[in-house]
């Protein structure tokens, strides 16, 4: 809708489909049932999308398949906003640059691209958030305490400043640079704990939460723990979960059947907490 900021399209969304849940479309040839990227993602797609308040395309897959991944790309999009344009897009892409290159990288995701929001670094400071978080109408989010093992190495070093550790230094300065109320946050469903620290800190941004599912985050306490006090504001993303749930020719049904009791599962911890859909 003109005029819509990205919050408000995703709680849009959200209410329309009584769905967090967001499908990664994150494609693997050796995996695939089918050779054509975009026809394997249009099929996810067309069996889903009533299902899902995001997609979130990794444009790592994309471009490890050359100029034929990236066409593959920019036909998914389209299709998204064909069949389902209330449903937010969500740019994967980990970018974070100084001055200029990040500049660019943010006409890239959502000038050229057009995603309604993108997945950025914040490791170089400010300087190289602002350039993202300049177009007001977009979500950006920053990785904050990602859902990898290593995530530990550097994301949990105590700062001296303040005595907390990196990731919750990032959520702080996150909400310092939410001027323009579009900044969002990563943070993996597979640390519930800090993942629960995070939303007290911030408890009116998205997060957007990859981690359930292959990755085996506990799902339960995803949807507890990272929900706002309303039970809205989480994006709970299953890739592998989803896309592969079957590799014979009946994949796209047994997508659908997944997200559906992925987002089944969703809804009845948000009842259990005495949060459901209107």
């Amino acid at each position: 809708m003109p005029g819509e900021s990205f919050v408000q399209k995703l709680r849009r969304v959200c209410e329309a489909h009584q769905s967090l849940v967001c499908v990664g479309l994150d494609p693997d040839p050796a995996r695939m049932p089918l050779e054509d990227v975009l026809a394997f993602n249009n099929a996810i797609v067309d069996a889903t999308y009533d299902l899902v308040c995001a997609y979130k395309p990794n444009m790592a897959f994309y471009e490890a398949l050359g100029t034929a991944g990236l066409e593959a790309l920019r036909g998914t999009v389209a299709h998204i906003r064909g069949c389902a344009p209330e449903v937010v897009v969500i740019g994967d892409a980990k970018r974070g640059d100084i001055g200029n290159t990040s500049r660019a990288y943010a006409r890239a995701l959502f000038e050229v691209w057009g995603f309604d929001a993108a997945t950025v670094n914040p490791y170089l400071g400010g300087d190289s958030v602002e350039p993202f978080l300049s177009c007001q109408d977009r979500g950006v989010f920053l990785l904050c305490r990602t859902s990898n093992p290593g995530a530990r190495d550097l994301q949990d070093l105590t700062i001296e400043d303040d005595g907390e550790p990196l990731y919750m230094h990032v959520a702080r300065r996150a909400r310092e640079w939410n001027v323009h109320g579009n900044v969002c946050l990563v943070v993996g469903a597979t640390y519930p704990e800090e993942l629960k620290r995070v939303r007290a800190v911030c408890p009116e941004m998205p997060i957007l939460l990859p981690g359930v599912g292959a990755q085996a985050g506990d799902l339960e306490a995803a949807v507890r723990n990272g929900v706002d006090s309303e039970g809205r504001l989480a994006i709970i993303n299953s890739s592998r979960g989803i896309l592969y749930a079957s590799r014979g020719p009946d994949f796209p049904q047994a997508a659908r059947g997944a997200t559906e009791r992925l987002r089944d599962s969703i809804n009845e911890v948000l009842c259990q907490e005495g949060k459901p859909w209107s």
